[in-house]
């Protein structure tokens, strides 16, 4: 599942006809790495923000939805629930939809099951 990142990353690409080895070269990182961060499999490292926004000239607009991305990015958490069993996913997808909901008092209570 692409993030905001990805998804930004993927359009700048687009605009700019590149594939992904081009953004990994630039970036100096290899294409699995890349295809890694931007499907929120691991964070955006810090200085990508700079790299990109100077690598691809960004205008101000550009580099705000930039920054912007890589926090909404920073902001997910990606489960693959490929391997997990049937009640797991269950419990993962309820907890996704109700976590505004738990107290604090609840979590708690959680946190002291799974420990």
């Amino acid at each position: 599942m692409l993030t905001p990142f990805g998804k930004f990353c993927r359009k700048l690409r687009i605009d700019r006809n590149e594939i992904l080895k081009d953004m990994a070269s630039k970036l100096n990182v290899t294409v699995s790495y890349l295809s890694a961060v931007e499907n929120g499999k691991r964070s955006v490292p810090g200085e990508w923000e700079t790299i990109i926004s100077k690598e691809y000239d960004l205008n101000p607009e550009q580099s705000w939805e930039l920054q912007e991305a890589i926090i909404e990015s920073e902001k997910m958490i990606i489960f693959a629930l490929e391997h997990t069993g049937e009640n797991s996913q269950k419990l993962l997808k309820a907890l996704a939809r109700k976590s505004g909901d738990i107290s604090e008092e609840q979590l708690k209570m959680m946190f002291d099951i799974l420990e």
